[in-house]
């Protein structure tokens, strides 16, 4: 079975924009549209050679109902279908995975694979229940219920960090080193006027809610915090006697992701650069203990690389969703990969979370630190809701 490729270059990423920012008013739906149309126009990709698209978002807009057919529409693919994916922060990996084996199964050629999310003014929805007393029902905040309560688990999403945290005997010294040390990190896309950064991120234009006037744009990450060591070391742990400060976890966020995925030899038309090739090896998920979640990323990551044959020495690149600075410590004692050389230009733990499409902009960015470095191969893995973990494993040459 022939594996699947990615077009150097077809792939973008808005900036990430801490939630009730400027574009905490707009539809992600929408936005993802407006974006990926112009972003794919700006690179001239023949958009009617598109034969499959899927949309992977967590939080619902008005018109989620239609999903993909929706967004294709808007876009001005109409002929264009395909499903929409909700798998919390793992949505991306799991977009990616679908593609390549639509790909590589031969029932599409050309996937396009559009990620979004806004945390910001997230849906409160109400569920009717006729057999309670006077019939009421129950009513749920789309992101901050779920943020503090696994219905399975019993837990908010920091006390599985905690949980990790006591299970590795990791100290919030320790914690703060790594996010200290991932806001250096991030700096180094910023070097230069953002030169690393601008290799694959596209302005938002900000617009009212209609999307009819414009009235700015959005050209770089808003909301990250600077951070240094005695900030850090300021911070008190969010639980009582806990570790974990809101200097070692990431913030809620709203942007949008997208990329192509397709055969080798359009990947090799359609790439800006077709002296460098992109091709995706392997997948891999895990689940672990109840209340456990940070954990889940170093069993997806080695099942990744076992799929693709290949062990985690010969990884040169590793990207992570790391939610919280317990993740990447997690994941290096668990798989050996040192934690100095994790999330080179930046990670969602300081530039921020907007679920969907957290995961797509890691792997674009590790995409992009491969080819400056002359090629390699690049493990992605994150963890999400549920104590669930999905990792992808690609190889830039060229």
């Amino acid at each position: 079975m022939a594996h699947a490729f990615i077009p150097y270059g077809q792939y973008w990423s808005t900036p990430f924009v801490k939630w009730q920012g400027p574009i905490a008013h707009l539809n992600s739906l929408q936005l993802v549209a407006n974006c990926g149309k112009q972003a794919l126009e700006t690179r001239r990709f023949p958009m009617e050679r598109v034969d499959l698209a899927i949309l992977g978002h967590t939080n619902p807009q008005l018109g989620s109902f239609f999903g993909l057919p929706y967004v294709t529409g808007m876009m001005g693919i109409d002929g264009v279908t395909g499903p929409t994916v909700q798998q919390a922060c793992a949505t991306s990996a799991r977009v990616l995975q679908m593609a390549a084996g639509e790909v590589a199964g031969g029932s599409a050629r050309c996937a396009l694979l559009l990620t979004t999310d806004r945390c910001s003014n997230g849906p409160i929805v109400y569920y009717p229940d006729p057999t309670a007393p006077g019939g009421t029902g129950h009513t749920e905040r789309w992101v901050l219920d779920n943020f503090s309560h696994d219905p399975y688990a019993l837990n908010a999403m920091v006390d599985t960090a905690e949980n990790v945290a006591a299970k590795f005997g990791i100290s919030t010294a320790e914690q703060n080193e790594v996010a200290l040390a991932r806001y250096a990190q991030y700096q180094d896309a910023l070097a230069n006027d953002r030169a690393f950064q601008r290799r694959y991120m596209v302005d938002v234009p900000v617009t009212d809610a209609r999307f009819r006037k414009q009235t700015g744009v959005v050209s770089a990450d808003q909301g990250v915090f600077p951070t240094t060591a005695d900030g850090l070391a300021k911070l008190k742990p969010v639980k009582p006697n806990g570790t974990v400060s809101f200097g070692t976890q990431t913030f809620p966020a709203d942007g949008n992701a997208g990329m192509i995925v397709t055969t080798r030899e359009l990947a090799r038309e359609f790439s800006t650069d077709p002296k460098i090739t992109v091709e995706l090896l392997g997948f891999g998920q895990a689940r672990a203990a109840k209340g456990h979640m940070p954990m889940a990323v170093a069993p997806a990551a080695l099942n990744a690389l076992k799929h693709a044959g290949l062990t985690i020495k010969d990884v040169d690149v590793v990207k992570t969703h790391n939610p919280f600075a317990v993740n990447d410590i997690a994941f290096a004692r668990e798989t050996g990969f040192p934690l100095e050389k994790m999330n080179n230009y930046g990670c969602s733990l300081i530039w921020g979370h907007p679920q969907g499409p957290t995961g797509l902009r890691s792997v674009i960015e590790m995409i992009e630190e491969l080819a400056i470095r002359g090629g390699g191969v690049g493990l992605f893995g994150g963890c999400a809701a549920g104590d669930s973990g999905m990792a992808a494993v690609l190889r830039v040459s060229g």
